[in-house]
């Protein structure tokens, strides 16, 4: 029979490996801001979050904080990493007014970290003092990570158009939550049950909202040259271009 330990070991390398996909789902969509030279109708704040929300997940995993959790330390470095380079990307494209918001947002979190960390490690002095500090905090950020893409969800009821909540982004994060609310409950630790308990509801709600409104998201249409028809007033001929719903 399986030990437990050995059971969230393997449930939590599936939840790096899902994670990992978690991270990389946003590609298609900075393609699309890098090819269009402009960051259109989406918004920062899911990056700007998640960035957040793994720095102080990298920190609990620390272990000066919440020995035996390399599984967490290693995911959400590597997210640092991937949100990093998403938010200048993000920043490089996007209007002024939002890109100083941004980069006020950045310093904000920035500052914040560096008081969190010089706090826990100056002011408690055992494992499960650190690990219940940073564990709240963890929790109260990984809720505010799940929850941020509120605000596109709200865009899509609005419009009645997913067109800014890509399918696979959607998809991907209820399935993260569900597969590290698994690994929290396996060897139960409440600081990362909690936030990933919500990751699976909104994710769900995401992907509900996707299929409602997938068939009233307007259609992109793409060119098609015809020949012309000739009259007899017709003088030259060539091709016009129409478009064609998909």
């Amino acid at each position: 029979m399986v030990s437990a330990d050995v059971a969230r070991n393997i449930v939590g390398i599936i939840g790096n490996v899902i994670s990992f996909g978690l991270f990389l789902s946003p590609v298609p969509t900075f393609w699309r801001i890098y090819k269009a030279k402009g960051v259109e109708e989406f918004e920062p704040d899911p990056y700007l979050a998640t960035l957040m929300n793994c720095l102080l997940w990298f920190f609990y995993g620390l272990p000066i904080v919440h020995p035996n959790s390399t599984l967490v330390l290693t995911i959400n470095g590597i997210g640092l990493v991937i949100e990093g380079a998403y938010i200048i990307i993000f920043i490089i494209y996007a209007a002024k007014n939002t890109r100083w918001k941004m980069l006020g947002v950045l310093a904000l979190e920035a500052a914040f970290v560096a008081a969190v960390v010089a706090g826990v490690l100056l002011g408690a002095h055992t494992h499960e003092k650190r690990s219940m500090i940073v564990g709240i905090l963890c929790v109260i950020f990984g809720s505010i990570m799940y929850a941020s893409p509120l605000t596109i969800m709200g865009k899509v009821i609005r419009t009645k158009s997913v067109e800014y909540m890509p399918f696979f982004l959607s998809l991907v994060n209820f399935l993260n939550g569900c597969c590290w609310m698994g690994y929290a409950l396996i060897k139960f630790d409440i600081y990362i049950t909690i936030p990933n308990a919500l990751g699976t509801i909104f994710g769900l709600i995401q992907l509900i909202l996707y299929f409602y409104y997938y068939r009233s998201t307007p259609k992109k249409g793409k060119n098609v040259e015809l020949p012309t028809v000739l009259t007899k007033n017709a003088v030259t001929s060539g091709n016009v271009s129409v478009t064609i719903e998909n």
